[in-house]
């Protein structure tokens, strides 16, 4: 019997007019759209469907303008149909939401907390990621300990095979680029990022967050969730608390969270969200499974459309 996971994009998904056409085409999108404006106290449907690319690129605006993007894309899917939600770094509390962990409400602000408390850290300590191609782990953790004396540095996400995000203080996040290659890395490029994420120096957002996240209800999950920081199907409330304050400073575990998934019987995995980043990443990790996106109106068209030929 085939299994779906429904997954959920992170930060650096976003584009100007992201979810426009969703909310232009469907009335249930349009009015969640106006709940979310109505919730956060602004308007983020207008920095996203008309907003400067420089301001939604700030992740105090990024993030929840992701998180409500995915939610928009995800209503086109039957909950029956899914047998596991995962989402990277951002994603996972769209795939929280989705699995009835968090209201939309709650989830959403604690999005827009998560966003600011991330910018206003990056603002406070500097810091910098960088994107590694072509080094397996070992030759990963050798370049890093060459460039360590420079100061914190560590793995931030674990993208797809060879494919490795770092982050960490700027002098050796630079030091690392430059040294890349001749640790046999294909690519080495510093990221246009507002902070260090998924590194200690997020840790001045950890405190906060942790009391912003007890004054919400979480409830178990009624479809399990791959976690980012240990890639386990988890499900009771109280391991996902703990796990979801963890993620602000531990590494992102999302190639090893699709094989989880797989090893767990997943053939097809579906993006909701902007742009299609996780399909690249599922594809490099694992070419057999099936996989589709919804981004757009048209692609939500072609999503229906293949539900009802299935039923048929």
């Amino acid at each position: 019997m085939k299994k779906t996971a429904l997954v959920f994009p992170g930060q650096g998904s976003q584009y100007s007019g992201m979810a426009k056409d969703l909310c232009q085409y469907h009335t249930d999108c349009a009015a969640l759209a106006r709940q979310a404006d109505e919730i956060l106290g602004y308007s983020l449907t207008s920095v996203m469907f008309d907003g400067d690319d420089a301001v939604l690129r700030q992740t105090r605006y990024t993030q929840p303008a992701i998180f409500l993007h995915s939610m928009l894309a995800a209503q086109f899917i039957d909950r029956s149909d899914v047998a596991i939600t995962a989402g990277h770094s951002l994603g996972e509390f769209s795939a929280l939401c989705y699995s009835g962990v968090l209201s939309f409400e709650d989830a959403l602000c604690l999005v827009a907390k998560r966003g600011d408390l991330m910018q206003r850290a990056g603002e406070t300590v500097s810091g910098s990621m960088a994107a590694i191609v072509g080094l397996d782990e070992p030759r990963l953790n050798a370049l890093l300990a060459d460039v360590s004396e420079f100061g914190l540095i560590q793995a931030a996400n674990f993208n797809s095979p060879g494919q490795i995000v770092i982050s960490g203080e700027v002098a050796p996040i630079k030091k690392a680029v430059e040294l890349a290659k001749k640790h046999g890395a294909k690519l080495a490029k510093e990221l246009s990022v507002s902070g260090a994420f998924h590194s200690p120096l997020m840790k001045a957002a950890e405190a906060e967050f942790a009391e912003a996240i007890e004054r919400v209800s979480i409830q178990d999950a009624d479809i399990p969730v791959c976690m980012n920081v240990n890639a386990q199907l988890t499900v009771r409330a109280d391991d996902i608390k703990r796990n979801i304050v963890l993620q602000l400073t531990r590494p992102v575990l999302w190639q090893q969270s699709i094989e989880a998934m797989i090893a767990a019987g997943v053939n097809d995995f579906i993006e909701a969200g902007p742009q299609k980043v996780l399909q690249g990443l599922i594809k490099r990790i694992n070419a057999s499974v099936t996989l589709a996106g919804i981004d757009t109106a048209a692609d939500a068209e072609q999503v229906a459309d293949a539900s009802m030929e299935k039923a048929a």
